[in-house]
């Protein structure tokens, strides 16, 4: 016969602050698995090493990595640029309306020849 449990404020709040702090551990060992096999500045050996790391020690492998990480690579970069991109896309941005308004500057004077073809080759990129 199982003996009832009797749950109080106390052991409720207690066990949601466990599983809370479960559930974060669980994210961050995924995030940093997946992290360590997406970059591409990280090669073979080192990717080993630090998977054994955060399986081995996952806590202090996981806080680790995060401290030693590079903070931005070519790649995040890139999918940074592609975000951007895909954001201006969506909100209508038109790399000719952008020109256009650079021509109408120019024109007026307010903006130099330099300045004109900077602002066109921002708007193409």
């Amino acid at each position: 016969m199982l003996a009832a449990y009797n749950w109080t404020f106390g052991s409720v709040l207690w066990a949601m602050l466990v599983f809370f702090f479960w559930f974060i551990f669980i994210w961050m060992f995924i995030a940093v698995f997946a992290d360590i096999f997406r970059r591409n500045d990280i090669h073979g050996w080192a990717k080993a090493g630090w998977i054994i790391l955060i399986v081995i020690v996952p806590l202090i492998g996981i806080l680790i990595y995060m401290i030693a990480r590079p903070k931005m690579t070519a790649q995040d970069k890139e999918m940074m640029d592609s975000y951007q991109e895909t954001q201006r896309r969506a909100s209508g941005y038109s790399a000719a309306d952008e020109i256009a308004k650079a021509q109408e500057l120019k024109a007026s004077g307010a903006i130099t020849d330099e300045e004109y073809e900077a602002m066109k080759k921002r708007a193409l990129t």
